[in-house]
């Protein structure tokens, strides 16, 4: 009897622990799980996919890869990458990496790759060199979104061309009034609306999102398809890049992707809905790249 009691205490026991623990799943923009397969359906249908990543998540950065290597077959070749997490002033060095005429250290030091390249973006680098795919560095120089942050778009105005060839188009208009703007109003500014450098923090924010549309626009061509890299919040709820992209090529179809991370991935929590068109939900648990 107490033999039978004790292997009734332990299945009981294991009944408790999930049968998987899936390292990730997709759910549409409305909650509705989704394979990779459909994703990649769907996806395949766009003229540009933005891929939003939390910058440390490994799960990202290794989806980022397995759907730059299928959209690269389904697309026969045409496909482009782009990637904020190189500025649009490296561009000939991320070229002369791509075509083997630069050793790793002296890529990582001119094109100021980022401290988490060798973990989370050499591979894709790697695939995009041996299949000789076009990589565009898309992101505005930081020095200029730094200075754009401390003094705001005006800053600017003192600039030589040879400084503003890299951004996009001058003057900038910025709205506000998006909500992803506003909320970022909310975080640095005060109580009675955005204080001076609330303001000039969203218009840095802005210039990068501005810059990043201009590198699309700029970068694909009839028949290609584009895949770009960034910070979810870049592009969550079809704002940010997006905002900007539509105003410069509106005929495009776009469609999103945001990672966020969440204690269960049984369903999609509330706040992440309408984030993206398709949403990449990670365990709050998984491992860290920093």
């Amino acid at each position: 009897m107490k033999k039978l009691l004790s292997l009734l205490m332990a299945t009981l026991f294991l009944m408790s622990f999930k049968t998987d623990k899936p390292a990730y799943r997709l759910f549409t923009g409305k909650g509705k799980a989704v394979t990779y397969q459909k994703m990649l359906k769907e996806l395949a249908k766009a003229d540009v996919v933005f891929f939003g990543e939390q910058h440390n998540d490994p799960i990202a950065h290794w989806l980022q890869l397995e759907l730059a290597q299928d959209l690269h077959l389904l697309h026969k070749g045409n496909l482009v990458i782009g990637a904020e997490m190189w500025e649009t002033d490296t561009q000939s060095a991320v070229d002369s990496f791509l075509l083997d005429q630069l050793d790793e250290p002296v890529f990582v030091e001119r094109s100021r790759a980022w401290p988490n390249f060798a973990t989370d973006y050499k591979p894709i680098l790697a695939f995009a060199k041996e299949h000789q795919i076009k990589v565009i560095a898309t992101n505005a120089p930081r020095r200029l979104a730094r200075m754009v942050a401390r003094e705001g778009l005006k800053g600017l105005d003192a600039q030589p061309q040879t400084e503003k060839q890299w951004l996009a188009l001058l003057p900038l208009t910025v709205d506000m009034e998006l909500p992803s703007y506003k909320k970022m109003r909310g975080m640095f500014g005060d109580a009675h609306g955005a204080s001076a450098s609330a303001s000039q923090i969203i218009e840095a924010q802005a210039l990068k999102d501005a810059t990043m549309a201009q590198s699309i626009h700029q970068n694909i061509k009839q028949g290609q398809r584009f895949l770009h890299l960034n910070g979810s919040y870049h592009s969550d709820h079809h704002e940010g890049i997006l905002w900007y992209l539509k105003r410069l090529r509106p005929e495009l179809k776009v469609m999103t992707i945001s990672t966020v991370s969440q204690g269960q991935l049984d369903k999609l929590e509330k706040e992440h809905l309408s984030r993206a068109d398709i949403v990449l939900a990670v365990p709050a648990t998984m491992t860290k790249t920093y």
